[in-house]
């Protein structure tokens, strides 16, 4: 049987490894990864057409499921896509901050951090001790984004070092837009 509405994964910078919750919602959940073609030097161009395409594969309304990277693909693909009206929300988890100075050199072309508020409900996760990105600026992303905001507590950057296993709390915060 076929839902109405699919999860599609979007992954951060290097992707997510089997501990990250993202990975473990794909196996036991069946949500789709939006897998990339360089997870190693992203370009943020390359990235959004793949959302594009992605998205454009199947007619069924979608969710999108973004954690760090992932975050500011989904903010800067909502700028410039003609396909924003098929997302029924999306879920920014642990939004980096790549205009901060000790950015990786592979991530200099995500500058700047696109604004624009998303013409989508959102929810952005953010923790109070996550080394990527400081809470004031998370609030600040939240804010131009019009996100509603979550705040985890200090859980580091909420991938598979955070200890979050299958993440129930996730999985609720998204319910509501699958059911």
């Amino acid at each position: 049987m076929m839902t109405t509405t699919r999860v599609l994964l979007l992954p951060g910078w290097l992707n997510s490894d089997p501990s990250y919750w993202q990975s473990r919602w794909e196996s036991k959940l069946g949500f789709e990864r939006v897998e990339q073609a360089d997870w190693q030097w992203p370009r943020r161009g390359d990235w959004m057409a793949r959302l594009d395409e992605v998205l454009l594969g199947d007619e069924r309304a979608t969710v999108l499921v973004a954690h760090s990277l992932g975050c500011q693909l989904v903010s800067g693909w909502a700028e410039h896509s003609q396909h924003t009206a098929r997302v029924k929300g999306a879920l920014l988890v642990a939004p980096p901050d790549t205009e901060r100075e000790d950015t990786p050199p592979q991530l200099h072309n995500w500058r700047p951090i696109r604004r624009g508020r998303l013409p989508f409900p959102s929810i952005a996760v953010l923790s109070s001790n996550d080394p990527f990105c400081s809470l004031e600026r998370g609030m600040q992303m939240a804010a131009d984004w019009g996100s509603d905001v979550v705040l985890a507590g200090p859980r580091g950057h909420l991938n598979g070092k955070s200890g979050l296993g299958d993440w129930a709390e996730g999985q609720a915060l998204i319910a509501p837009w699958i059911a």
